[in-house]
């Protein structure tokens, strides 16, 4: 039988929103669980796709609120690590059209301290996708822990990076100067435009999705907004348009889209394998289930 469930690495983030509070000198926060890969977790877990999420969760009032938010959702958490270090926290402005800006409270927090030790006991076997990317790809000192885990895995299962670029805690330039390698990496790259324009500024997303397919990676999905979202395979695009919906916000939008995972782990499996790039192939005898790689 052919591995099924989908693997999830990264952070959580407690979203705190700023609401009016009843004294004038005061300041309301509604908080929610919130970062990228575990919502992209919990997308997959409520559409009935077995996810399990890796990460490091903190024993604060925001790690039980992450813990307790996943568990419901049906996320598997088994091999969850408690961890010490506080949680991270953002704290969301939304403007008239529901776009948020973050300040960001995650100097020396939960999600960035793995250690090898803490993914070595991971057992991938039943895994058919490995989904990995935000912060807790490239912020150190973890980050590189992070990196070396998808690597690893990688001549066994399929591997999805999404970049996640937030500039506000790293530099667009260090994501750039990893990105070839997370090319060679992935069998998927997602990202919004928001990443395109602070990886490749001024670049088309066709013309973007060529340099990342000569780059190693044969699957690239770019959302666009209320333009809807692109997806080109070894080259070959397809667009589809948005959904019309009255925007409340998002945050958290680009993330549910990553549960399209589902139906590329069904719909791809049986995408015929192309030739790669010079020095960009994986090692042969790979079981990979979805997007294989000669």
């Amino acid at each position: 039988m052919s591995p099924h469930q989908i693997t999830v690495l990264g952070e959580c983030v407690a979203d705190a929103f700023t609401q009016p509070a009843d004294a004038a000198n005061e300041l309301a926060l509604r908080v929610l669980p919130g970062g990228g890969p575990a919502n992209t977790a919990v997308a997959l877990a409520r559409m009935g796709t077995p996810a399990r999420f890796l990460a490091r969760l903190s024993n604060d009032v925001f790690g039980r609120l992450f813990r307790a938010h996943l568990e419901a959702s049906g996320v598997d958490l088994s091999n969850a690590v408690a961890a010490g270090e506080p949680s991270t926290l953002a704290v969301a402005e939304l403007d008239a059209a529901g776009q948020a800006a973050f300040s960001f409270h995650a100097q020396n927090t939960a999600d960035w301290q793995w250690t090898p030790g803490e993914l070595a006991r991971v057992d991938l076997s039943e895994t058919a996708c490995l989904h990995t990317g935000s912060l807790a790809l490239i912020r150190e000192p973890g980050g590189a822990v992070v990196e070396e885990f998808p690597a690893a895995a990688a001549p066994q299962t399929t591997i999805s990076i999404d970049p996640n670029v937030r500039p506000l805690l790293v530099r667009p330039e260090v994501y750039r100067a990893r990105l070839a390698r997370w090319c060679v990496l992935a069998d998927i790259l997602r990202l919004s435009e928001d990443d395109l324009e602070l990886l490749l500024t001024g670049t088309p997303p066709e013309q973007a999705c060529d340099t990342w397919h000569a780059a190693g990676v044969r699957l690239v999905v770019i959302t666009l907004g209320g333009d809807g979202a692109m997806a080109s395979l070894d080259g070959e695009r397809l667009r589809v348009p948005a959904v019309t919906t009255q925007v409340v916000d998002t945050v958290g939008a680009g993330d549910s889209r990553k549960g399209a995972l589902e139906g590329l782990q069904k719909g791809a499996r049986n995408a015929p394998p192309t030739g790669r790039p010079s020095g960009a192939a994986r090692p042969t005898g790979s079981s990979r289930s979805v997007l294989r790689r000669p």
